[in-house]
């Protein structure tokens, strides 16, 4: 299996396996339907454990994993706008980012 990224499509990501390709577009909404997949499912087996008084325990730690899981949400949004960005570096002393003090 190997990954690569198309320089055509942006920021397409590529897995070929054998003859097939698997292509995920726009990679973070499809983290976030991935996420919440997961959610629905922690929570439908979460539901059906607790109709069961042996699992109920097992079930109610499917709720919390679902609940916590809730928090990726939001986490995976701010990543897809906040992100780091490398300035390159320039050699005339005089240009804007070389010349201001960046110390904190």
């Amino acid at each position: 299996m190997s990954t690569t990224q198309d320089s055509d499509s942006g920021n397409d990501v590529t897995f070929t396996i054998g003859h097939e390709q698997l292509v995920i577009h726009r990679r973070y909404e499809t983290a976030s339907i991935f996420n919440d997949f997961l959610i629905a499912i922690w929570f439908l087996f979460g539901s059906v454990l607790f109709l069961y008084p042996q699992w109920a325990d097992f079930g109610t730690w499917l709720f919390v994993i679902g609940s916590a899981q809730f928090m990726i949400r939001p986490m995976i949004r701010l990543a897809h706008h906040i992100y780091l960005r490398r300035i390159p570096r320039n050699n005339n002393s005089n240009s804007h980012w070389a010349s201001r003090n960046w110390e904190m």
